[in-house]
Parts: C-alpha cells; sequence; structure tokens
C-alpha cells in the first residue's frame, strides 16, 4: 500500500518532538512493503537544523509554505492507498486537513494521527465549529500516540468512527548505549522544549529539586531555555540533535521524564523521550501519570515522583549500582515489548483490516 503522509517533519527534530515516532513507525512500515511519501512544510527552521537526511526507507517531499505549493501537495494524495494528516504540521493545518482529506480516492483509508491528542480535544471542545468537528464523521480512523480509554472515548464523543492509541516506542537501531561523553556529565539531566503547559511542572520538578540539591549538578536541554534565569548549578545546552541523544541518555546519573500539563492530566501518554531513555539503558525519574504501569514498573524499572522534593530523594539516595540495575531493566522491558517493530504490527493489522473493511462495504 502507498501512504501519503502529511506532517511537521521527518527530516528534523527541531522544535519537532513527533520526529523519533515518525521515524520509528515509518521505517517499520516501509520493512513490510508499505511505500511512503511524507510531505514536510519548509517552516520553522527546522530545514536549517536536520537530523537526517531523506532516507531510503521514505520519499520526503519538502514543500515552501505558500499557498500554491500547499495545493500541489494536497493533490498527490490522489495517488496514495492510506492518506495521512497528523496535528501540529503548522503551516495552513486546517486547509491540509479538509484538502487531503478530499483529494484522497474514495476507496483510499483516510486517517487524522493526532500526536497531541489532549490539546487537540480541548480545542475541539471549546468550538462549536472546530474543524475536526467536520472532519471527523469522514474520516475511517483517529489514531493516536497516546491518551488511552479517555482519549478513545472522547474522539468517540465527537463522532470518530473509531479511535486507537499507537503508542511511543522505541527503535533500537537509534537509541541505544553509547559511551558516556563528557559534555553531558551531571547528576541529572532533562531534555525537553521550553513550552506553556510544561514550563510550570519543569520548575516544580527540575528547578526546585536543584535548589534542594545545591551541591548537585543538573543539565537541561532543549529550545527556549536560553532566556530562563537558572540556579548556579544548572547548565543549559539549547536545542541537543537526535544523534546526540543517546550520550545525553548515558552520561547523567539520572534522567527526568517530564509530562506537559495536559499529557500528565490524561494519563497513558509516555513520552518518546521515556522510550529514548530506556533503551540507552538509563536510569529514568518520571512525574507520576496514570498509565505508566502499562510500561515500565515503579522502583524496578523506572523512579516516579510527585514532586520536585521526590525528585531531589530520589536522586539523593540514588547510587550508581542502583542506576545501572534499573537502567538495565528498564531496557530489557522496552525491548520486550515496546519497540517500533511491536508498533508497526499493530499498525500493519489496523491498515489491513481498514482495507478489507472497505472492499466489503457495497459499493
Amino acid at each position: 500500500m502507498r501512504i501519503a503522509f502529511y506532517g511537521s517533519s521527518l527530516l528534523s527534530s527541531y522544535w519537532n518532538g513527533a520526529a523519533t515516532y515518525y521515524r520509528g513507525l515509518l521505517r517499520d512500515l516501509a520493512s513490510r512493503g508499505y511505500t511512503i511519501t511524507f510531505f514536510e512544510p519548509d517552516a520553522y527552521n527546522r530545514q536549517q537544523h536536520r537530523d537526517i537526511e531523506p532516507p531510503a526507507w521514505a520519499e520526503v517531499r519538502v514543500y515552501e509554505a505558500t499557498e500554491a505549493a500547499l495545493h500541489a501537495a494536497i493533490a498527490e494524495a490522489a495517488q496514495a492507498d492510506v492518506v495521512v494528516k497528523t496535528s501540529g504540521v503548522g503551516v495552513f493545518d486546517e486547509d491540509l486537513l479538509e484538502g487531503v482529506m478530499m483529494a484522497a480516492r474514495p476507496e483510499a483509508i483516510r486517517i487524522f494521527w493526532d500526536v497531541d491528542a489532549p490539546a487537540t480535544l480541548a480545542d475541539i471542545a471549546a468550538a462549536p465549529d472546530h474543524p475536526m468537528r467536520r472532519a471527523l464523521p469522514g474520516l475511517d480512523l483517529v489514531l493516536t500516540y497516546g491518551g488511552g480509554p479517555p482519549v478513545v472515548r472522547a474522539y468517540e464523543s465527537f463522532g470518530a468512527r473509531c479511535c486507537i492509541p499507537i503508542y511511543n516506542a522505541l527503535d533500537p537501531e537509534t537509541h541505544h548505549p553509547v559511551p558516556p561523553d563528557p559534555r553531558f556529565a551531571a547528576d541529572l539531566a532533562f531534555l525537553g522544549n521550553r513550552l506553556p503547559d510544561r514550563e510550570a511542572r519543569v520548575d516544580a520538578f527540575f528547578l526546585q529539586a536543584a535548589a534542594l540539591l545545591p551541591e548537585r549538578q543538573f543539565l537541561i536541554g532543549g529550545n527556549g531555555w536560553d532566556t530562563r534565569p537558572m540556579p548556579p548549578n544548572v547548565r543549559s545546552l539549547g536545542h541537543v540533535y537526535t544523534r546526540d541523544h543517546n550520550a545525553f541518555n548515558v552520561t547523567a546519573l539520572a534522567v527526568l521524564n517530564i509530562a506537559r500539563d495536559s499529557m500528565a492530566a490524561v494519563g497513558y501518554s509516555p513520552a518518546t523521550r521515556v522510550f529514548e531513555a530506556a533503551g540507552a539503558g538509563a536510569c529514568l525519574i518520571t512525574d507520576a501519570w496514570t498509565g505508566l504501569e502499562l510500561f515500565l514498573k515503579e522502583g524496578e524499572e523506572v523512579l516516579v515522583a510527585r514532586d520536585g522534593r521526590d525528585v531531589a530523594q530520589q536522586l539523593a539516595a540514588l547510587t550508581p549500582e542502583r542506576a545501572k540495575a534499573i537502567g538495565a531493566a528498564a531496557q530489557a522491558r522496552i525491548l520486550a515489548g515496546h519497540t517500533y517493530a511491536h508498533r508497526g504490527v499493530e499498525v500493519d493489522a489496523i491498515l489491513r483490516r481498514e482495507r478489507a473493511r472497505a472492499r466489503s462495504v457495497p459499493a
């Protein structure tokens, strides 16, 4: 089957946390015989901050952020068996959603793939005329990268025929143990862009812990933190390219995961960083959220904190030996059940089922 995939970017993770998710899933689907064309706009300086060049397993079409280029990209949807529009493309999102679904052939599978379902659902709930309300009845599937039962129920209440979470996962070919790198030396490291619905939780879980442990060294990576005053024991790196994530994760004694407000409230939304850290064998400390037990076991495969004081206590008590044991246990758990090969099996089965369903429906 030919897939036309309209997303934010496959080539760059710059202000684009979904890049690893797209790469892992689509590379696996390509290995299963799917032909993939990924359409991404030239926007937000992402093409100037590429992590990868166009891969052999997908054709990448970079289009200018203009209406003319948009319409040309939309027209390509007519060539596909599966048409996917993701959330958060960032350029002409409404026009792109309506356009590609209209351009798709009648027998094509139409999918909206939501990589920030809590935010999308909040927007839909707040706007009776939201374009998703019009689009949902015409879609075959809504796939999400998290959210679990609450997100499924919400999408179905808005008219989705079928909503299925396809969770983040690990690509062991790209995220794995490497030697430590002195650039990332720290007791606790956190990687995430500065976003309005994350900053307060970074204050509470990361910066408060740093203030409570002034003798320990803390490291923060991601866009936007350069203008934020930091305690003297916190070092800010700026954007960390995907190629450096393994070294970032393995070098510190522990790495911290902090969900955004909406993701924490809904639960069942493990960030890509959770799987990257586990794949590298890093010791992960995460904020608490519903559904964590589906992926990692508290106390054995991951450490869980309810606030910054918890983070500080976990870190103060953590020995290198225990950190290594937790990281190894997390890596084994994720490799056994949460790789993109596992997710690819799920998506392949879903697409084959949808194709069979469409063929069984009388014209």
